[in-house]
Order: C-alpha cells, then sequence, then structure tokens
C-alpha cells in the first residue's frame, strides 16, 4: 500500500540514510537550507544516468541558489558509489535499500508499464524548504528534462 502523497505545506518526513562511502546522511542536518530530494529507481540505468548527470550539472547553479542535492534509490552504497564514480557526481546518493523512505515520501507503490502492474520506485521529486517543510512535490517525473522544468519551477532558469 502506498502511502497518502506528499504536498506543499506537509512536514517533510525525516530520514537518516548511508550515502555511497557507507556515512549517515540525515535530512536534519540540512534544517536551515533548501533541499532538493529526488528518488530514482537505480544507479547506472539510462534515465537515471541521465537525470543525475542533469543534477550535476546544474549543482552549482543550484548551490548558488542555495539548494542542496540529495538523491536516494533502493541500490547498496557499493552501487552507488560505482554510480557516483563512473559519472562524477559531485552530490550525495543515499542508499534506502529498506524502501522506509521511499514509502514516507510515497515514491514507492504500484506502476504500470506495458500493461503490467507492479511495484516499483515512483521518480519523483521534492523541494523542504529551510524550516523542513514540503515547498515543492512532483510525481512521476521523467528523467529527461526534469532538471531543466525544475530550474524553470524554481525561477532559476
Amino acid at each position: 500500500m502506498t502511502e497518502q502523497r506528499l504536498s506543499p505545506g506537509d512536514k517533510a518526513p525525516d530520514f537518516t540514510l548511508p550515502d555511497s562511502e557507507g556515512n549517515d546522511v540525515k535530512l536534519s542536518d540540512f534544517h536551515g537550507k533548501s533541499v532538493v530530494v529526488y528518488f530514482y529507481p537505480s544507479a547506472g540505468t539510462p534515465g537515471c544516468t541521465k537525470q543525475a548527470c542533469d543534477f550535476r550539472d546544474s549543482l552549482a547553479q543550484l548551490n548558488d541558489a542555495g539548494y542542496q542535492v540529495l538523491g536516494i534509490s533502493p541500490d547498496k552504497p557499493a552501487k552507488l558509489a560505482k554510480f557516483v564514480e563512473a559519472e562524477g557526481l559531485t552530490f550525495p546518493l543515499l542508499s534506502d535499500t529498506e524502501k522506509t523512505v521511499l514509502k514516507a515520501y510515497s515514491a514507492f507503490g504500484e506502476k504500470k508499464n506495458y500493461g503490467k502492474v507492479y511495484e516499483g520506485v515512483i521518480r519523483s521529486t521534492f523541494v523542504v524548504d529551510p524550516e523542513g517543510k514540503i515547498a515543492v512535490a512532483q510525481y512521476n517525473v521523467r528523467a529527461t528534462g526534469h532538471v531543466a522544468k525544475l530550474l524553470r519551477d524554481l525561477s532559476l532558469a
């Protein structure tokens, strides 16, 4: 069962997850800052690579505007480490193998593909404001062009 989807104004579910080096990263560590938290299905796949590289290429613009970026997937830290190295990613990728955070953000649930219904990661992006509330909630985003759209939505492009 999927949790109720988050909306702007909701308190962002806090989390502590290991990054690609096994270090714990907490959302609460970013209190007082704006954070883009994006959920993606699998490191190293074409769509996820495109999206991660778009975030990498836009990171300076996001950071200059006061936004940090965190990517979350159900991949293990070792797989994330290979992805970070292969693509030269410069922001934390976090491992949610138990899918606890994915479910708390309603980014895991029923999906349809070619007529089949299955459970999986729902590609989603959230902006958490400095007070820890959801400022932007976007579900079922496309990997290609998503970062450019987010920049426009945040009036950064």
